[in-house]
């Protein structure tokens, strides 16, 4: 990402501009959007769906799939990002907020359990 990017409220007032001049509004329904929202999720996951380990960790190295990449996760973010607009969420906030209650559930272990998760077992 450049320093040039556009802040995330920037890109949700212009997505809602676009959906605006369109009136795209009445479909913009929560239920519509988490629906949109899974389909692009799911678009994304085809591109990977056959592909080792190996594979899907060099994807971004074939110009025409790290293209289809980076069409799908603008696709998944525009619908996100709509789908916070018209529920009033403001998405930093809210992952900021989730990893804060993923930190206190799943603390840092101390070194005794780590050593015994890395032991061999049987």
């Amino acid at each position: 990402m450049t320093d040039h990017s556009p802040g995330l409220a920037a890109l949700q007032h212009r997505l809602a501009e676009f959906a605006a001049v369109r009136n795209w509004q009445p479909y913009h329904t929560p239920k519509n959007l988490a629906a949109a929202l899974s389909v692009e999720a799911g678009e994304l996951v085809e591109i990977f769906q056959w592909l080792t380990p190996e594979q899907s960790a060099r994807v971004m190295d074939d110009p025409g799939t790290a293209h289809r990449v980076r069409d799908e996760v603008a696709d998944v973010m525009a619908y996100l990002l709509q789908f916070c607009e018209v529920l009033g969420v403001d998405p930093l906030a809210a992952l900021e907020a989730k990893i804060e209650r993923n930190e206190s559930r799943f603390p840092v272990p101390d070194e005794k359990e780590a050593e015994q998760r890395e032991r061999p077992r049987g």
